[in-house]
């Protein structure tokens, strides 16, 4: 059975760490044994105190989003290898750290069927923002950082509104609005007194579709979960060409794809990555198990389910 798994984002004090010790206090409420995995830029954790009791894997010099993400694969698949004692994973990241990348490892072959994603929670200091956005108070990095960190979230707390009026609150609201996606919700809050159950509600899907040549197996779409990440196995009929044709017949709803596949009359695995219509090919000598990830915004997964169906009946 997979593990569910939150992602807490937000750049350097926005709140995150209230929130995570409120989000671990009401899973034990309810009897799940959380885990924790901490990640800090430095050679140490000074939150570390804070959370002495929980089960965790703490993540130091360097960020999941780029320096150490094969670290953290590998880390928690040690990790959930050792344990039988966890129930829920929350995953803290820096405060730069890009939650698409997060994700990126999460939803690695080796990692997705071990656990999933059911929510990005995005901290906003709203108290903070439109200096953070002004061109002379701010960097480009930071800008870029806060964008990437909202476009990617499932749910946006804006926080510290005790902190602004409300012209300066209209001000912020207008601004990511521009940025977030139209189905993700904003709540605002103050101390990060957010409901539990607005906290803990699954926002982000991850299915499999198990595709072989004698079978079609339907799935139900689930229209209200913003972000998914669909594993697809049991396909080996396509040649290079119609594959990147097939991925591309998908639009901007596909951000993602990645994984293991052998082309058809071909018997070497190959790894792909594909990412703004542009796919990369490497093969691989090392035995893998093929299969498509697919990631992406308000999937289909009936037309997918549909449209790969219709693909293999026309290879066989």
């Amino acid at each position: 059975m997979k593990i569910p798994v939150y992602i807490v984002t937000g750049f350097l004090g926005s709140g995150k760490t209230t929130v995570l010790k409120k989000m671990l206090r009401s899973l034990k409420e309810q009897g799940k044994r959380p885990a924790l995995i901490m990640n800090e830029l430095g050679s140490e954790n000074v939150e570390k105190e804070m959370f002495e009791d929980e089960a965790m894997i703490e993540l130091l010099n360097g960020c999941i989003c780029c320096t150490i993400q094969e670290d953290m694969r590998n880390e928690l698949q040690l990790f959930l290898s050792q344990t039988t004692n966890v129930d829920v994973i929350i995953i803290e990241g820096t405060g730069i750290a890009n939650p698409a990348e997060i994700v990126e490892a999460l939803t690695h072959p080796e990692l997705i069927d071990l656990v999933k994603i059911v929510s990005i929670i995005g901290m906003v200091d709203a108290s903070r923002y439109l200096e953070y956005q002004s061109l002379f108070q701010s960097s480009k990095e930071i800008r870029t950082m806060l964008k990437q960190q909202i476009e990617s979230s499932a749910l946006l707390i804006m926080n510290k509104m005790d902190l602004i009026d409300q012209k300066k609150e209209k001000k912020v609201r207008a601004k990511i609005e521009e940025i977030k996606r139209r189905e993700v919700p904003i709540v605002y809050s103050t101390y990060g007194d957010v409901s539990e159950e607005t906290l803990l509600e699954t926002r982000f899907l991850t299915d499999v579709i198990s595709t072989e040549k004698s079978t079609h197996h339907h799935h139900h779409d689930h229209h209200h979960h913003t972000f998914q990440a669909i594993k697809i196995e049991g396909i080996n009929s396509f040649t290079q060409k119609d594959f990147e044709k097939w991925l591309k017949s998908h639009g901007p709803t596909l951000l993602r794809a990645k994984g293991y596949i052998t082309f058809l009359g071909e018997d070497k695995v190959n790894s792909f990555q594909y990412a703004a219509n542009r796919l990369e090919i490497e093969s691989i000598d090392i035995p893998k198990q093929t299969c498509i990830i697919l990631i992406g915004t308000n999937l289909n997964k009936d037309v997918l389910d549909q449209s790969l169906s219709e693909f293999v009946q026309q290879n066989i």
